[in-house]
């Protein structure tokens, strides 16, 4: 887990405490900085990778929609 950011619940998009984000790392997202770029953009809870919108409808509780 990264060390700097607020953590963020996958399931709720609610920012969640450094304990429960440790407790479960498989629906919560670290954000570290901003997302100055344009757009939404859809990102992963398992692995933090971005993905498409697609495969954010489909996986609406372990996916995080990060507005630009």
């Amino acid at each position: 887990m990264a060390r700097n950011g607020h953590a963020r619940s996958a399931i709720t998009g609610r920012y969640v405490s450094r304990s429960a984000a440790a407790r479960h790392p498989r629906t919560t997202v670290v954000e570290s900085g901003g997302n100055h770029g344009s757009g939404t953009h859809n990102r992963s809870a398992i692995s933090g990778r971005y993905v498409t919108p697609a495969t954010a409808q489909r996986h609406p509780s372990t996916t995080v929609t990060e507005k630009g």
